[in-house]
């Protein structure tokens, strides 16, 4: 996690609750699942301390006035503040990057989290964006 730059209360309890939840599903599974596997397991740890989310998200895209299906969609949106890509992959990639950040552009949303649950320790894949 480089990304330091200190955000609003709500936000950084939100992240919190998100990392903690990340790191339990990793503990209790490791690496090599598939990412729907990691994102249901997440979903269901984020359930289970009552943070509001939304999974698999359409994210329309805001064209000369109008909003277009584009075919973009967020894997996780914590109670509409804060975006989380999920991967499964052996490494990040700058286009993965690049993803979270147009996600976070589209949505409004400030806070962002990019975690690689293919990542052999969890805290070397989870990159904390904010705008």
């Amino acid at each position: 996690m480089k990304d330091i730059r200190p955000i609003p209360p709500e936000l950084d309890a939100l992240a919190s609750a998100l990392i903690e939840s990340a790191f339990q599903v990793h503990r209790e599974l490791g690496a090599g699942l598939l990412e729907s596997v990691d994102e249901a397991c997440l979903c269901h740890e984020l359930s289970l301390q009552r943070i509001p989310f939304e999974r698999q998200l359409d994210l329309p895209v805001r064209y000369r006035g109008i909003l277009l299906d584009a075919g973009l969609r967020i894997d996780l949106w914590i109670d509409r503040k804060v975006i989380v890509e999920l991967k499964a992959v052996e490494e990040i990639h700058p286009a993965h990057e690049a993803q979270l950040l147009t996600y976070m552009k589209l949505s409004g949303s400030r806070l962002g989290f990019l975690i690689n649950f293919g990542a052999p320790r969890l805290k070397d894949g989870i990159l904390r964006r904010v705008l």
